[in-house]
């Protein structure tokens, strides 16, 4: 018995789990990993909200910015009703490309002029507005990102507690951490 319980205490001895270590050389703590991963999430989460959650756009820019998203899919999709009328009337399409064509050069660099200007300047105001917003959340940003390289997010106790995970990885649960303290007084 002697013996036995030598190899045993040699093992799982003095509160450590010899077993349980030597694994995690090769293969990291997955429960660890998990709680390391909630935290991170929730921390990706509070500076995606402190980024874009600022503020709401007006009705009339809400209705240009569905606009700025409608010429690439009616040029595709027009493009491909412009084949199938093709095949279906081709007097009909021939008809309609002849009115096209009657329509003098000038006309159609107006018409891009006025098109491009209208929303090349829509384009480049919204992206000047998003870079102005992003400026404005990058101390929040790099405040949130210096505290979670140094270890202490600002709000990692909250997000522990939420989560259920003690300063060390340890679960917060009254018993398992009385039983855990036994264990360890045990091995003493």
């Amino acid at each position: 018995m002697g013996l036995i319980e030598r190899i045993l205490s040699l093992v799982f001895g003095d509160g450590r789990n010899l077993l349980k270590e030597t694994a995690e050389v090769f293969r990291e703590n997955s429960e660890a990993q998990a709680g390391r991963d909630a935290i991170l999430k929730a921390a990706a989460f509070q500076q995606f909200s402190a980024e874009f959650g600022k503020k709401s756009a007006g009705r009339f820019d809400r209705v240009l910015d569905g606009l700025n998203r409608l010429p690439r899919p009616l040029l595709a999709f027009g493009t491909i009703g412009l084949f199938v009328s093709a095949m279906v009337s081709p007097v009909w399409f021939a008809e309609r490309m002849q009115g096209i064509a009657l329509v003098p050069e000038p006309l159609w660099w107006i018409l891009g002029a006025i098109i491009s200007f209208y929303f090349g300047a829509r384009h480049q105001a919204k992206g000047q507005a998003f870079q102005k917003q992003m400026l404005q959340s990058l101390p929040d940003v790099l405040g949130i990102s210096r505290e979670i390289e140094a270890g202490r997010a600002g709000t990692r106790d909250d997000l522990t507690r939420d989560l259920h995970i003690g300063p060390r990885g340890q679960p917060l649960n009254g018993a398992l951490n009385d039983w855990h303290n036994g264990q360890a007084d045990q091995g003493r």
